[in-house]
């Protein structure tokens, strides 16, 4: 492409065509959209934008420590898979007040606040979330406990609004959600930890994971 000083039509064709060709540094398909985001400057380049900070360190003891604490969890697994049971998938829901016994609960939400609560008793403070398993509860609720809501679209405009120790929410509609904590961003994808998923990032899974597939647009 000629050098016009500015991003005009032939630049951004000529991305959709790189976008179309090649795969992100996951190996994934890029999204052909004719803007070089992260994700494919990552993809170009080999390296993350230097615009775009990778996020290792929480802000503040509290966030630290529960990401801490979720750390910790890494590797818990439901007894048997796919019944929302488990010891500690039970001390979970017991954390928001549920009797694991009376039903089958998506866990992801109680998770995140068991994770929360382990780090105010540690750090001898009030536990600032809702204590509720259900994610969009939480969401809607946050504001009144002090708690400063980003909205997907104002995440993707300003990417360094996103800190370790925030709490992502995605809201699938009829009110399904799913969420979890946020360790980090690199080249455009969160790095999380997440009750209830898999290793594909599923909101019915079977344990608590890592992931670091989750892009900023997938959070709504």
């Amino acid at each position: 492409v000629a050098e016009s000083g500015r991003f005009g039509e032939p630049t951004t064709t000529a991305v959709k065509r790189f976008q179309m060709r090649f795969t992100d540094a996951d190996g994934m398909p890029l999204k052909v959209e004719g803007v070089v985001g992260p994700i494919t400057w990552a993809a170009l380049f080999g390296t993350s934008n230097p615009l775009v900070e990778t996020l290792v360190e929480a802000e503040g003891p509290l966030l630290k420590s529960a990401l801490e604490r979720a750390t910790e969890e890494i590797g818990v697994l439901e007894a048997p898979p796919g019944s929302n049971r488990g010891p500690r998938v039970d001390t979970y829901l017991k954390a928001v007040g549920l009797n694991p016994g009376a039903g089958s609960f998506p866990w992801c939400a109680a998770f995140v606040y068991f994770c929360f609560n382990e780090a105010s008793q540690t750090g001898g403070r009030r536990n600032p979330l809702v204590k509720t398993a259900g994610v969009l509860e939480h969401w809607n609720k946050a504001e009144q406990r002090g708690a400063r809501r980003i909205k997907g679209a104002e995440a993707m405009a300003r990417p360094e609004l996103v800190k370790p120790g925030q709490i992502f929410v995605m809201d699938f509609g009829r009110g399904a959600g799913h969420t979890g904590g946020v360790r980090g961003l690199r080249d455009g994808k969160l790095i999380t930890i997440e009750g209830n998923t898999n290793d594909g990032g599923s909101r019915e899974g079977i344990g608590v994971f890592e992931r670091a597939g989750r892009t900023l647009g997938s959070i709504n």
